[in-house]
C-alpha cells in the first residue's frame, strides 16, 4: 500500500500542483508537437522514482511515465470543450489503475497484500489530495452549471480568494475528521453559511445561489470522504 500512496502523491504532485496552467494551456493547442507535453511526462517520471526510492523501480517510473503521455495523449486529441470534463475524469481513472498495476507487477503480489502501513505517506497524501487537486476537480465537475452572471460579481473579490477558502475549509474539516470533532465541522458550515448569505442575497440570483450549494456540498463532501478514508487507512494494523 505504501508504494501506491507514494505514487499516487507524485501523480498529485506532477499533474497538479507543478503543472502550470500555461503549460495546460500549451498542451491544449499544440497536443504532441508541444514540449511541455514531454516535460510533463518526464516530471512523472523522476518523481515516480525518486519517491519509490529504490533503484530497481526506475524501469517501472519509466513505465508509468511513457503510460501517462500516452494516456495524456488520447485525452488531448479526443476531448472538446463540452467533454473536457468527461475526459478529465477517465484520464485520472485511467492514471490511477496504471499505478496500481505497476504497484502489484513490481509486488509481484495481487490485490489482497495491497494494503501496507506508513501513517506519514498516507496522512501527507490525503492533505495534498483535498488541496488544489481537489479545487480542480470541483471546479471541472461543476462548470456546466456555472451561471454566466457569476462573473459580474467577482470584481470586488479578491483574485483566486474563493479557490483558497474552499482549501482552507477542507483542511479544516479534513483535521476535524482526524480529531474527532465532527461537530465542529457543523459549525464551520454554518459559519460560511452566514458570510455567504449577504453575498447571495445581494446578487439575487437563483442559479449562483445553487451554483454556490452544489460547490459547497461538494467541496465538504470530498474533505469528510477523504478524512474518513485516511483516518480507516490510519487504524489499519
Amino acid at each position: 500500500m505504501i508504494l501506491f500512496i507514494k505514487l499516487f502523491l507524485a501523480h498529485l504532485l506532477g499533474d497538479f500542483i507543478w503543472q502550470p496552467n500555461s503549460w495546460v494551456t500549451d498542451k491544449e493547442s499544440k497536443k504532441h508537437q508541444s514540449i511541455y507535453l514531454y516535460l510533463h511526462v518526464l516530471l512523472h517520471g523522476i518523481l515516480a522514482a525518486i519517491l519509490a526510492g529504490e533503484l530497481s523501480f526506475i524501469p517501472y517510473a519509466v513505465l508509468i511515465a511513457v503510460t501517462h503521455g500516452i494516456i495524456d495523449l488520447i485525452k488531448l486529441n479526443f476531448q472538446k470543450n463540452k467533454t473536457k470534463r468527461t475526459w478529465f475524469i477517465l484520464d485520472q481513472i485511467a492514471h490511477i489503475l496504471v499505478l496500481i498495476g505497476v504497484v502489484l507487477l513490481y509486488q509481484n503480489k495481487t490485490i489482497i497484500y495491497f494494503w501496507q502501513e506508513n501513517n506519514f505517506w498516507i496522512l501527507i497524501t490525503g492533505i495534498l489530495l483535498i488541496t488544489k487537486p481537489t479545487s480542480i476537480f470541483i471546479k471541472t465537475i461543476i462548470s456546466i452549471w456555472a451561471p454566466e452572471s457569476q462573473n459580474s460579481h467577482q470584481d470586488n473579490s479578491l483574485i483566486a480568494a474563493g479557490n483558497y477558502i474552499g482549501i482552507l475549509e477542507r483542511l479544516f474539516v479534513f483535521g476535524f475528521i482526524l480529531t474527532g470533532h465532527f461537530e465542529a465541522i457543523g459549525f464551520l458550515l454554518g459559519a460560511k453559511s452566514i458570510f455567504r448569505f449577504g453575498d447571495l442575497k445581494e446578487a439575487k440570483d437563483r442559479k449562483l445561489t445553487e451554483y454556490v450549494l452544489i460547490g459547497t456540498l461538494i467541496s465538504f463532501g470530498i474533505a469528510i470522504l477523504a478524512g474518513l478514508i485516511v483516518q480507516a487507512l490510519l487504524l489499519l494494523p
